[in-house]
């Protein structure tokens, strides 16, 4: 049974683009291999998929994100108190309201920052390291591709990879995002298919 389910390794991520014809093949080069970093931690995924980093950030991060995010209107209602504007309920509303805003893309940018950062082995990363072997090791014993599906062509999903690589270290500059599903993440996922492969055999041994 181990030796089937890594024998007949399925796709990083499977294109369903044969479904489409409007979706022609494009010709080009649809890898180009991610730049290496030398960071003090292991690295992830180069480019992580958006829900894969709310989904890994730690309860700290949505703590630190919330103090962020209630700064700016916090600050406001101090400066308010301590030396009133005076311009009237309805004005003061609208910068409550703009500063308030602001507030929570402030938070979620944090929150989004710390949890990417560990993605890329900037900060300690134990936890998520773990969390990705687990989740990549039950997708290669179910026979799932490890990155989803796409419908874009191999190509595109290169194009893809290409402009969101690492983008997370200007999210300050320019937020951006990866909502793209491509197997470019800048990682050997063999180590995957060899963990799914010792576990396999393991319950092999006790069966």
């Amino acid at each position: 049974m181990s030796t089937q389910t890594t024998t007949e390794r399925p796709e990083e991520v499977h294109s369903v683009r044969e479904n489409y014809p409007e979706l022609s093949s494009t010709n080009g080069r649809p890898f180009v291999p991610a730049r290496t970093l030398h960071t003090d931690y292991p690295l992830i995924d180069s480019d992580p998929h958006f829900r894969r980093v709310i989904a890994y950030a730690r309860p700290s991060d949505y703590l630190a994100g919330t103090i962020f995010a209630a700064f700016p209107p916090a600050a406001m209602l101090l400066m308010e108190r301590m030396s009133p504007s005076e311009v009237g309920k309805g004005g003061f509303s609208s910068i409550m309201r703009l500063t308030g805003g602001l507030g929570l893309a402030s938070g979620f940018y944090l929150l989004y920052s710390r949890s990417q950062n560990r993605f890329y082995g900037f900060s300690e990363n134990r936890r998520e390291i773990e969390k990705d072997m687990r989740e990549m090791t039950d997708k290669v014993k179910k026979g799932e591709p490890l990155y989803g599906v796409s419908t874009m062509t191999e190509y595109m999903q290169g194009v893809a990879s290409r402009q969101s690589r690492y983008s997370g270290v200007f999210l300050h500059v320019m937020p951006w995002f990866n909502f793209v599903n491509h197997g470019q993440h800048g990682v050997d996922t063999a180590k995957y298919y060899r963990n799914a492969e010792r576990e396999l055999e393991a319950e092999g041994g006790r069966a």
